[in-house]
């Protein structure tokens, strides 16, 4: 009886350790995808010179 019950417990912790990992799995995939997509609305234009990334004036 006493094994059964340690055995239900190391069982409880492996689905933890599992679910914990999937978890951390479906973030970087997440970020991944993001990542590739583009997931800002507007792309930042920080690291971009003066001038890049401004408005361009088409009517002349």
């Amino acid at each position: 009886m006493v094994s059964s019950i340690l055995s239900a417990q190391a069982g409880n912790t492996q689905m933890q350790v599992a679910a914990t990992i999937m978890k951390s799995n479906s973030d970087a995939e997440k970020f991944a995808v993001q990542t590739l997509l583009g997931g800002q609305t507007s792309p930042s234009t920080a690291n971009l010179g003066p001038g890049i990334g401004g408005n361009l004036n088409i009517s002349a």
